[in-house]
């Protein structure tokens, strides 16, 4: 096993939810792991067991019991908790007093606290007013919101109903709002006349009347100001300030649904095609969520947390079911690195923030800025550093350690929309290994499968999950005989979930993410991830951003690296051999690309995932679906001239 980066001491084992949690189990269950590895075996071959001590531990309240834990164990098909009934928006809800549940910024320094109690008051009164306007379970309310405690109120007021809530920032364009919201007819639509990004007032009334105009659904229309105090909203129809619709004072009223009801409604990145709209239950995503945050995550009520997100990217979900806990959640809203690369960290000072999660893209930015938050802030609260959205490359680990915090947890995590929730992630009890995931999530039967379905370790593959677990989506929107959810997670491995990455176990537990596995280049025969290409390229100073594509090329595959570099950076022969040095020494001859090229920016999806599969596509000349879910489609063009020139 490599050397770690951290080991928690004793002292922070003993003190932590984790050890609680396996001690209870202990007296409870009589079960006794000597290591995480036993643990994690218990937790998948005694699965009910296992997702049953998770309810009882962090007191699930079940307004009626089920009638056992686990029902028809097949994917798809399962059914856990069956009988049951419980109201999402109770748990989050169930702390009190002055205490602040959420703390939230806006890139223009205004800062807004609202304590438990008012985060109930304002969810009992919204909630209300939805009533009035017919809203019953099972009726969609979407948001075109940004980062702020009233997208949270929204949320919480509608599944306190039992309605399903869906939300989108407000930087989609018009066509990515209609392909999402267009497939799920909303009834109620709470959007912002704006919001603030990168120095810049960016004013939204104008297209999202468009989008309203073409969602005949909508019966609704509730307006946040953020721009300013009293925007101008006559150009909505049926329209209303969000203040008159928190008008009634009421207190909650928190209607009990099936385990299994429709909780959130979230959308695939679209890049391929229109958005899946993947429903997700309410009880499979409490149930994920009180795990991952109070065992992985060792959140309690003496937290602080925050994730950088919008409320289009599935850890807003995450982060806003650290209240169930009784955390104080931060949120934040405009440009990370605006005005200076490490403003976040001006907030994680003043907020005592203790669990920092951000993604592998921030965290490279801070390094390639030369910024030293561990020098220029005071951060004695800071315990843990959740990183996502893509691999962490071994440079940022080392960067973490010592340029933000020696003794901190830094948790790679993934998993994604699709399960919301975690595959891998981290734990407060063991220790960091550079470049990797720190364990299996517990109660997710994680593995690695060749191609033809063979278990593996230390050999690439295809993650995948071999048996049920409470927060698979129940299904697609609009797809009554399951045929699109069934394509799309179980038609690689028959009752096998294949999630699409390129992974890699080791015998001691952690795990390795090589990119995604419909990425993966295949020179001669051989298959690469794409991080691991990055992985050594990004620790170039003089490149910021790279995508990696495999070329169909005189009957093979030839490797093409586009990189980024830094603006007064250009690509000489020089630093075209440094690169092909440094991926040739720390991977292997297949990996160096045979051409490298310069190009102006990256594609991306709106919430900022670099966007390989469309690159490929445009440099084989085929169409690329859906360019509307791309936020700068614009630069496709640049990599399309640029491999022709140096073809």
């Amino acid at each position: 096993m490599t050397q770690p980066l951290w080991i928690p001491s004793a002292q922070r084992i003993q003190s932590t939810r984790m050890t609680a949690w396996q001690s209870w189990i202990g007296k409870e269950y009589g079960v006794r792991c000597e290591d995480y590895p036993s643990l994690h075996q218990w937790s998948v071959s005694q699965r009910e067991a296992f997702w049953q001590s998770i309810a009882r531990y962090f007191a699930v309240k079940f307004h009626t019991p089920a009638t056992r834990v686990l029902e028809n164990d097949s994917m798809p098909g399962a059914r856990w908790f069956p009988g049951s009934t419980l109201n999402f928006a109770e748990h989050l809800l169930r702390h009190r007093g002055d205490k602040a549940a959420i703390v939230s910024y806006l890139e223009n320094g205004e800062r807004r606290e609202t304590s438990f109690s008012q985060l109930r008051a304002d969810t009992g009164a919204l909630a209300h007013w939805l009533r009035q306007q017919g809203i019953k379970a099972g009726d969609r309310v979407v948001g075109i919101m940004p980062n702020i405690t009233e997208t949270v109120v929204g949320m919480l007021a509608t599944t306190s109903l039992g309605g399903v809530w869906s939300s989108c920032s407000p930087d989609f364009g018009v066509q990515g709002l209609l392909d999402r919201f267009g497939q799920v007819a909303p009834e109620i639509l709470i959007c912002t006349d704006g919001y603030f990004y990168n120095g810049k007032r960016v004013d939204c009334r104008t297209k999202i009347r468009d989008v309203v105009a073409q969602l005949p659904s909508v019966k609704k229309v509730l307006v946040v100001p953020v721009l300013d105090a009293n925007p101008d909203i006559s150009q909505f129809t049926n329209a209303l300030p969000w203040e008159a619709a928190l008008s009634h004072a009421s207190e909650p009223v928190f209607e009990p649904q099936p385990f299994a009801h429709p909780l959130y409604i979230m959308y695939s990145s679209g890049t391929t095609g229109m958005p899946k709209c993947i429903v997700h239950s309410a009880g499979g995503t409490l149930l994920q969520h009180l795990k991952e945050h109070g065992l992985h995550t060792d959140v309690s009520e003496q937290d602080v947390i925050f994730y950088y997100t919008t409320c289009g990217w599935m850890m807003w979900n995450w982060l806003v079911s650290a209240l169930a806990l009784g955390a104080t959640i931060v949120l934040y809203d405009g440009s990370p690195t605006y005005p200076k690369a490490d403003s976040l960290w001006d907030i994680a000072e003043r907020e005592n923030i203790s669990i920092f999660g951000t993604s592998a893209k921030y965290i490279a930015s801070l390094q390639n800025a030369g910024s030293k938050p561990g020098e220029t802030h005071k951060l004695p609260k800071l315990k843990s550093i959740l990183s996502t959205g893509s691999p962490l490359a071994n440079e940022s680990f080392q960067y973490v350690y010592r340029d933000i915090k020696a003794d901190v947890c830094l948790s790679s995590i993934s998993g994604g929309t699709d399960i919301i929730s975690c595959f891998a992630l981290g734990n407060p009890n063991l220790p960091v290994i550079e470049g990797e995931l720190q364990c299996k999530g517990l109660g997710m039967a994680v593995d690695i499968f060749d191609e033809e379905g063979h278990s593996i370790q230390n050999e690439k593959g295809e993650l995948v999950c071999t048996q049920a677990f409470p927060s698979m989506p129940i299904g697609f929107w609009n797809d009554a005989d399951g045929r699109k959810y069934q394509s799309a997670y179980f038609s690689r491995f028959v009752g096998i979930w294949a999630h699409g990455d390129f992974a890699e176990q080791r015998p001691y537990g952690g795990m390795v993410i090589h990119g995604r596995s419909d990425t993966v280049l295949n020179p001669g025969g051989v298959r690469i991830g794409t991080a691991e290409i990055y992985r050594q390229v990004e620790k170039l100073e003089e490149v910021l951003e790279s995508i990696a594509i495999g070329q169909e090329w005189q009957d093979d595959v030839r490797v093409v690296l586009f990189v980024k570099l830094r603006p007064d950076v250009t690509l000489d022969d020089e630093l075209q051999k440094r690169i092909k040095t440094i991926i040739r020494d720390n991977t292997t001859v297949r990996h160096v690309p045979a051409r490298i090229l310069q190009v102006s920016d990256m594609p991306r999806t709106v919430n900022g995932k670099l966007v390989e599969i469309a690159a490929r596509d445009v440099v084989h000349g085929r169409k690329v679906n859906n360019l509307s879910a791309i936020a700068n489609p614009e630069v496709l063009e640049e990599f399309r001239n640029r491999v022709e020139l140096q073809s």
